[in-house]
């Protein structure tokens, strides 16, 4: 068992990817058509409201495609299956629902942060913009760190896997 290349998991992610555009433009673009009056206003009024409209709408149903397919027998989402490599933890076994969530929460961490973000610049907000730019600054750098990590270390590791215990293997 060999731990995946850096390219091979960028492929992964990148074909996981298309399967979340497909979900936005079909189901989003859906939901957004038939209840648009309702769907607006959520969007609208205030930045918790959005985000967690956002949120419901697409965060949840990403991050249970990762969590359900990473510690389902396929051990690995779409992308991952593709490419021929799966998520373990540190002895070799499949991961439990636990560490799934853990590894999950954690690479769509500063995801959801930026959508925090967005947000409170968008609508009328209590957050000083400057408190925003500072954010979405310490997101960005978050992102760099999930880039550049996996390339520090000879399992390919990201500080998801680090941090839940798990890697990815071809």
């Amino acid at each position: 068992m060999s731990h995946a290349s850096y390219k091979i998991r960028i492929y992964a992610f990148l074909l996981d990817y298309l399967v979340i555009v497909i979900y936005s433009i079909f189901i989003v673009g859906t939901i957004s058509f038939i209840f648009r009056s309702s769907i607006n206003t959520l969007f609208s009024n205030s930045p918790l409201t959005a985000e967690l409209t956002g949120f419901f709408m697409m965060t949840l149903p990403v991050s249970l495609y990762f969590i359900l397919c990473e510690c389902s027998s396929w051990q690995g989402t779409l992308g991952k299956r593709k490419m021929g490599i799966r998520v373990i933890d540190g002895v070799g076994q499949r991961i439990g629902i636990g560490r799934s969530v853990s590894r999950t929460a954690i690479k769509f961490l500063p995801w959801e942060v930026a959508h925090f973000g967005i947000w409170h610049l968008m609508l009328p907000s209590d957050f000083s913009e400057i408190s925003v730019y500072v954010i979405l600054n310490a997101v960005n750098l978050a992102l760099l760190i999930y880039l550049i990590i996996p390339l520090t270390n000879k399992r390919r590791k990201n500080v998801y896997d680090w941090l839940a215990g798990t890697e990815v293997v071809r």
